[in-house]
């Protein structure tokens, strides 16, 4: 039998690992988030947790049929476990927010909404009043001074876990470990506009942060710089037609 049933208009994913109680609270409030945005669709990726992060998933899934589950085998980190949500996704627009609870889903209507405009393929949240501690908030403000004044991509915070995009701009994007906090760069570099929504920080449900940024310092300068050489080397991309 065909199934003639409509695809999901959205596609929610989110990057966990080893937030087994941060998992129902926030099923239930992305829930009632996308609930005006139906049929929609989210998708847990776990990136190799060692905790009951999968059964609570599952346990969750039992009575949502419209969440689903990816597993990584290992840890291969967040932007890999991003991108694992998106070529699973269904819908040709995508939201990703963090599984720690610090992202308000309340505010994916208001991301999926700025997207009506054709010519934009990104809107990234703009964190406001950020919970985090003070070392963390100096690394980041540092990091994101650096990056814009380099990059020029005209986001104060690419940080934020919520962002929502088209799922197609997304594939044609170079993939990296670190992608999802170059992606204004890189969707800019394709010839599309981004937009931002500021969004309110909270602190985490429960557990601690299992992505740190320290250990990825010196990676993370030699990201930049490959961004920053692509965006060089672009080049205009011809419209070509068949003459028949």
């Amino acid at each position: 039998m065909i199934d003639l049933s409509p695809g999901p208009r959205i596609s929610v994913v989110v990057p966990v690992k080893n937030e087994a109680l941060n998992i129902l609270p926030l099923v239930e409030e992305i829930e009632r988030a996308c609930a005006p945005l139906s049929p929609f669709e989210v998708i847990y990726v776990d990136d190799g947790s060692t905790d009951a992060t999968v059964e609570q998933v599952l346990s969750a899934r039992a009575t949502r049929p419209w969440l689903r589950l990816v597993r990584h085998e290992a840890s291969c980190g967040q932007s890999a476990a991003v991108r694992s949500g998106v070529h699973a996704a269904r819908g040709p627009i995508v939201v990703t927010l963090d599984g720690d609870g610090q992202n308000d889903p309340a505010f994916i209507p208001q991301l999926v909404a700025a997207l009506d405009d054709p010519q934009t393929a990104l809107v990234a949240g703009q964190r406001v009043g950020r919970k985090d501690g003070a070392y963390k908030k100096w690394q980041s403000r540092i990091a994101n001074g650096v990056r814009g004044k380099i990059l020029k991509d005209g986001t104060r915070d690419t940080g934020c876990g919520l962002k929502a995009f088209r799922r197609d701009v997304y594939l044609r994007l170079p993939y990296f470990d670190a992608l999802h906090r170059f992606m204004p760069a890189l969707v800019k570099r394709e010839g599309f506009q981004i937009a931002h929504v500021d969004v309110i920080d909270r602190s985490r449900h429960a557990g601690r942060s299992n992505y740190g940024m320290f250990d990825r310092l010196w990676v993370g300068i030699l990201d930049l710089a490959g961004v920053w050489w692509l965006i060089r080397r672009r080049r205009r991309v011809p419209v070509a037609q068949e003459i028949v």
